[in-house]
C-alpha cells in the first residue's frame, strides 16, 4: 500500500483496523477528517470473531479507549493538509449511573496531544430516542468537536450561514423586522453610531447578505438507513463540515466509515473520500449505498464504473496483507 500513488486511494474503502492502516497512508492525503467513532460501552459490532481485539467502544475502561482514539489521530494528523480540520462527533456514556464525560475527556487529550481544538458544537437531535429515565432528564445531545491541524486552517464560513433570525417571524426584539430597510432604523438609537458597517442608519445592512454566522448548535434529525440497525450520521450534519473545511475536488477521510454517510455526502457535493473500516459487512453497507445512489440520483455519472448496475468490489479477509482495497469508482 505504501507504493500506491495519492490518487489511487480516492473513492476507496480499506477494511482493517484503523490504527494500522492510518500507518500506511501517505502524508497530506485529505483536507479534512469527518467522523463518528463507535462510543465508548454502547455497542457490540464485531460480536465474538477475531476483530473484536480491533474493535473501539469495547474497551474495559475509559482511559484506553481515549487513548487508543488519540493514538490514531495522531497518526492521521500526518494524513491531513497543512490546513487541514478534524471534526469529532462523540457521545457520552453512563457508568454505575455516572456520567463520565467522554467526548470532552477525548477533547482534552486531543488538545494535549497537540491538536487545536477550535469550537464545541451542540448536535441537538429533535427525534432522539425516548427513555424511561425517572432520575435525570432524557440524553437528546451530542458533541461535535471542530480541531484544526495547525493555528492556521481552511474554513469557509459563507459555505455554511445560517437565515438571519432579526428580521423574521423568529426575531424575538420588540419591532425588529418594523427597522428593515429603513433610514434611521437602528432600534437603539445612536448604539451603532459611526459604524462603518451601516449606511444611512440602516440596521438591515449591518448584516452579512449570506446570513448569519452559523452557530454552535445545530438542530438535525437523527439519520435513517434501512440497512442499517441502528440510527446513522446524518447527512446534514455530515454536509455542513464536509461544506465548511473542505473545496471541490478534495479528500475528505472518515476512519470509521461505518454505514458510509461521510462517502455519501461527499460525492454529492463533488468531494471524494477515503473510508477506513474493521467490518467487511459494513464496507458492502457503504457499497450499496454508493451504488443505489449512482443509479438512482445520477451523483457519479461519468465517474463510476458500473457492471451489472452495481460497483465493482474486491472482498478478503481484513488481517490480509496488503490491506483489502474496496474500490466504489474508477
Amino acid at each position: 500500500m505504501a507504493n500506491r500513488r495519492p490518487q489511487e486511494f480516492r473513492d476507496t474503502i480499506l477494511v482493517g483496523d484503523s490504527v494500522e492502516l492510518a500507518t500506511k497512508l501517505p502524508p497530506e492525503l485529505a483536507r479534512t477528517i469527518v467522523t463518528s467513532p463507535p462510543y465508548f460501552g454502547h455497542r457490540d459490532y464485531a460480536g465474538g470473531s477475531a476483530l473484536a481485539r480491533h474493535e473501539f467502544g469495547r474497551e474495559s475502561d475509559y482511559k484506553e479507549y481515549i487513548h487508543r482514539l488519540v493514538r490514531l489521530f495522531d497518526e492521521l494528523k500526518r494524513v491531513l493538509s497543512t490546513d487541514g480540520t478534524l471534526w469529532l462527533n462523540l457521545g457520552d456514556t453512563y457508568r454505575n449511573g455516572q456520567l463520565l464525560g467522554i467526548p470532552w475527556r477525548v477533547a482534552f487529550a486531543l488538545q494535549e496531544a497537540g491538536w487545536v481544538l477550535r469550537s464545541e458544537i451542540i448536535w441537538e437531535k429533535p427525534n432522539a430516542m425516548p427513555s424511561s429515565i425517572k432520575t435525570r432528564p432524557t440524553v437528546s445531545h451530542e458533541h461535535v468537536f471542530l480541531f484544526s491541524k495547525n493555528s492556521s486552517y481552511f474554513y469557509n464560513a459563507d459555505a455554511v450561514r445560517e437565515p438571519h433570525v432579526t428580521f423574521s417571524a423568529q426575531s424575538k426584539m420588540m419591532g425588529g423586522r418594523n427597522h428593515f430597510g429603513k433610514r434611521n432604523g437602528t432600534p437603539e438609537n445612536g448604539k451603532n453610531k459611526g459604524s462603518h458597517n451601516l449606511h444611512d442608519s440602516r440596521w438591515d445592512q449591518y448584516f452579512h447578505p449570506l446570513g448569519r454566522n452559523r452557530r454552535t448548535v445545530w438542530s438535525i434529525p437523527l439519520g435513517k438507513f434501512r440497512d442499517a440497525h441502528f440510527a446513522v450520521f446524518p447527512e446534514k450534519l455530515v454536509e455542513v463540515c464536509i461544506s465548511a473545511a473542505t473545496e471541490k475536488g478534495d479528500l475528505v477521510l472518515d476512519p470509521f466509515m461505518g454505514a458510509g454517510t461521510t462517502a455519501i455526502v461527499a460525492r454529492q457535493l463533488g468531494r471524494s473520500f477515503l473510508g477506513l473500516e474493521l467490518m467487511p459487512s459494513y464496507a458492502e453497507m457503504t457499497r450499496r449505498r454508493l451504488t443505489k445512489a449512482a443509479a438512482t440520483a445520477s451523483l457519479f455519472e461519468g465517474m463510476v464504473h458500473k457492471q451489472n448496475g452495481e460497483v465493482p468490489v474486491a472482498v478478503s479477509e481484513p488481517d490480509q496483507t496488503p490491506p483489502l482495497f474496496l474500490k466504489v469508482s474508477d
